[in-house]
């Protein structure tokens, strides 16, 4: 019976993302309370996307390191390597951006995650295949995922609904659509974003009187998230980097003491789990197996 394993790369952040912010700030917020988004803190999160993919975009065209830890001095690096392909997930926060807390803007919190993992035994084209699979997200995650859909796909860019559930603290429940764009580098190098174009919360989601909070007029665990991701195949596998930069409101008023611990710690956490996860996942649909590879050493 074939296996419906699948790991899109928007889903595994979404559920991150939405989980962090459920556990931390929803321990303040009043079930009711909105927070509308403003402007100006839109357009702070706009400037900062523009200014990441503009140095993204030197990096792939001036072939810069592809991955992050390629950046690191080369012992350290090469130890990143061997844990990579031992089995760890590494994963940093980015703080890239020119200010000492580049996080922090009015009205609102940027959160920037990267992390990498190596799957063994799997070519670029297999991870890709298993990745654009949308119509399947709802059979492998639920309950996290309630609903999947490929809305339209136009050769390699694809437009998806998702609507996500997470308990933590609270019950948040958000319909949300993504437009995901693939780019193929060369034979063993590839890129997709995956941008958030609606995300709405849901009241009384399942009930008679179901509706969707206006978006940017809700409680504000999750009002943009824009996901960055790099496929490298080589070593007898493929390595998988995740960015995922997330805007949401900022940390109610006298209660930075409690939620900020949660905001530094949990995005690794949730991190490492979505790579991991995307490794099992896409090696048990593969079950290990490298077909048509062009197996590149090293590392570029």
């Amino acid at each position: 019976m074939t296996s419906r394993t699948r790991i899109p790369e928007s889903i595994w952040s979404a559920i991150a993302i939405v989980g962090v912010l459920i556990a931390a700030i929803g321990i303040g917020i009043r079930p009711t309370r909105a927070e509308q988004l403003k402007k100006e803190t839109a357009a702070a999160y706009d400037q900062y996307i523009r200014l990441k993919e503009t140095r993204d975009e030197r990096q792939i065209l001036g072939r810069q390191p592809f991955l992050w830890i390629d950046a690191l001095p080369e012992p350290v690096a090469r130890e990143a390597y061997t844990k990579v392909k031992g089995g760890q997930v590494l994963s940093k926060r980015n703080q890239d951006c020119g200010t000492p807390d580049c996080s922090a803007i009015h009205g609102g919190l940027i959160h920037d995650w990267v992390g990498v993992v190596f799957i063994p035994g799997v070519s670029l084209a297999q991870v890709m295949s298993a990745l654009q699979d949308y119509d399947h997200d709802a059979d492998y995650y639920r309950p996290q995922v309630l609903k999947s859909k490929l809305l339209d796909r136009s050769g390699d860019v694809f437009h998806v609904f998702l609507r996500l559930k997470q308990v933590h603290v609270i019950t948040v429940v958000l319909d949300t659509e993504y437009e995901v764009r693939y780019r193929y580098l060369n034979e063993t190098h590839a890129i997709s974003r995956s941008y958030s174009t609606r995300i709405s919360e849901v009241e009384n989601a399942g009930e008679a009187n179901e509706r969707d909070r206006a978006p940017g007029d809700d409680r504000g665990l999750l009002w943009r998230l824009y996901s960055y991701w790099r496929f490298y195949q080589a070593d007898g596998g493929t390595y998988i980097q995740c960015d995922a930069v997330s805007l949401t409101r900022d940390v109610p008023a006298g209660l930075g003491w409690l939620i900020r611990p949660f905001i530094q710690k949990i995005p690794s956490e949730s991190l490492r789990f979505t790579l991991d996860a995307t490794r099992a996942a896409i090696m048990k649909k593969f079950d290990g197996t490298l077909h048509g590879s062009h197996d590149a050493e090293g590392s570029k």
